[in-house]
């Protein structure tokens, strides 16, 4: 039973290669984007105003692809075994894993907020969606603040 146990830190194995193609698969996504929006700014001759949020919107694609990138060689490092990476690429427990992810989900956020800021219709719906992402973010940036247990 114990040989067992111990070869099952290669199931992590299965979440390591996912997260890898998950990660090609958003830079592939950061890179359509981008071409995308050298076409709109070119196309309407930087006249569209929605030009700015596209640029924040490839920049925080190109984040996510990152920090799954990121998520991928932490597993890897936490389950299987060590890498020769920069020290700020790892996650070296599973809280400084969940922690990269909530502030993940903070940034995140922040970007759709900024794109119904532009679309804004209801001023009151704005408002509450405003609230709602302040608060969600103070959640999560308190979790990385008072979560840690030593």
């Amino acid at each position: 039973m114990k040989f067992i146990l111990e070869k099952s830190k290669y199931l992590a194995l299965i979440g390591v290669i996912s997260l890898l193609f998950a990660a090609v698969a958003a830079f592939l996504w950061g890179t359509f984007k981008t071409v995308n929006t050298i076409y709109l700014v070119f196309s309407s001759v930087g006249m569209d105003r929605s030009i700015a949020v596209e640029f924040v919107e490839i920049v925080d694609g190109f984040l996510i692809a990152t920090a799954v990138l990121i998520f991928s060689v932490s597993l890897y490092e936490l389950f299987i075994g060590k890498l020769d990476l920069p020290d700020w690429m790892l996650a070296h427990n599973l809280y400084d894993l969940k922690t990269k992810l909530s502030s993940m989900i903070v940034l995140v956020m922040g970007v759709k907020f900024l794109e119904k800021i532009l679309d804004v219709k209801d001023t009151n719906d704005l408002l509450r969606i405003g609230i709602a992402t302040a608060l969600m973010s103070a959640v999560l940036i308190a979790f990385g603040y008072f979560g840690r247990k030593d």
